[in-house]
């Protein structure tokens, strides 16, 4: 009954065979192997983008904040949500490793902090570079997709965001890191859900979808490349021993296990919201993918926990008046089982 996250799951078997087999003999190291050749040309066919410049790194947070400095000058501001990864779980890494950058924090809808607005974009934008010298340059504008509260950004969506980054001359980065959970749940191209809906940079997400542990950096424009080799070898994440992060993800490219994994991971999550709404539980966000925030009493969480539910509460603590509805979050990947999801919403029947 594991769901609090998708990051704790096992790695498919796939990928474990492929890395015996890339465990043999000797190969040419920092990204020089045979593998990363194959998985440079099958990213460039997935996304129907033969220009692409694709590199590996090792974490989310290396993918995210190594695109968003090859695309940011220190005295720049990074435009994101509230909600954004980038904002809340970095630990200040875009800062750090755009030399000083800023965050510039852009609201969503009421109560939906998760996804930004075509106008609220344009007005926070308007608002910078407005004191000369004196104040932070127009820099990227970062989109989260899936986003951190579980929502989606529709294609159309997506494309009202980055016609306004175009209109002030913007590149725009896509934090990916459940990319393969969005993209089966919109049910429509790699290409159309970043290039062709105005991306210019994407976070490849790998990690929390199955792998051991690599994501792939995309640049649609090339021209960014070497800056980003010469950013990544700076900051520490190009491996040396590059054919095992390559070779993972050869194996998520293969016989489509990246979207066979992520559907999974959306259906375990209907099954589980399914199981939710009969039991009542009031959801904070429409589940779009593989995320749920749902309220529960206080007294089903401490049952649930006692039970061996692994999980994490979002709004309030676990000792208080047992008939509280308190929110939770609830990540599925692709592993569980339907038994373990029937055991726990037995829990709470």
């Amino acid at each position: 009954m594991f769901f609090a996250s998708d990051n704790s799951g096992p790695v498919p078997p796939q990928v474990l065979t492929a890395l015996t087999e890339a465990n043999t003999g000797y190969a040419m190291g920092y990204g020089a192997d045979a593998e990363m050749v194959e998985v440079t040309k099958r990213i460039r066919d997935i996304f129907e983008a033969p220009e692409a410049a694709v590199f590996l790194v090792a974490t989310g947070t290396a993918a995210n904040v190594l695109a968003l400095a090859t695309l940011c000058q220190p005295f720049e501001t990074i435009f994101c949500t509230p909600t954004a990864h980038i904002h809340e779980d970095e630990c200040n890494a875009p800062e750090f490793y755009t030399g000083g950058a800023k965050l510039t924090l852009v609201p969503g809808l009421p109560g939906f902090d998760d996804k930004m607005t075509a106008a609220n974009l344009r007005a926070t934008i308007a608002k910078e570079e407005t004191r000369g010298v004196h104040g932070p340059q127009r820099g990227p504008v970062s989109i989260t997709q899936v986003t951190e509260r579980g929502t989606l950004y529709s294609l159309a969506e997506l494309q009202e965001l980055t016609t306004v980054a175009k209109e002030f001359n913007l590149p725009v980065h896509m934090d990916g890191a459940r990319f393969a959970n969005a993209l089966v749940a919109l049910e429509c191209s790699p290409a159309e859900m970043t290039w062709k809906s105005g991306i210019d940079a994407l976070s490849f997400g790998g990690t929390k979808n199955g792998l051991m542990g690599v994501e792939a950096v995309i640049f649609f424009d090339p021209k960014k490349a070497w800056e980003f080799e010469l950013r990544r070898k700076r900051g520490g994440h190009l491996f040396s021993k590059h054919r095992y992060l390559s070779a993972q993800m050869l194996a998520y490219l293969t016989d489509d296990l990246w979207r066979d994994n992520a559907r999974k991971a959306n259906e375990n999550c209907a099954y589980l919201a399914e199981g939710l709404r009969r039991a009542d539980a009031p959801f904070l966000h429409e589940p779009q993918a593989n995320m749920i925030f749902a309220a529960l009493p206080r007294a089903t969480h401490q049952r649930l926990f006692e039970a061996g539910a692994a999980y994490h509460l979002w709004d309030g603590p676990l000792d208080g008046d047992p008939n509280e509805k308190i929110a939770a979050r609830f990540v599925c990947d692709w592993a569980i089982s339907r038994d373990q999801i029937d055991h726990f919403l037995a829990l709470i029947a």
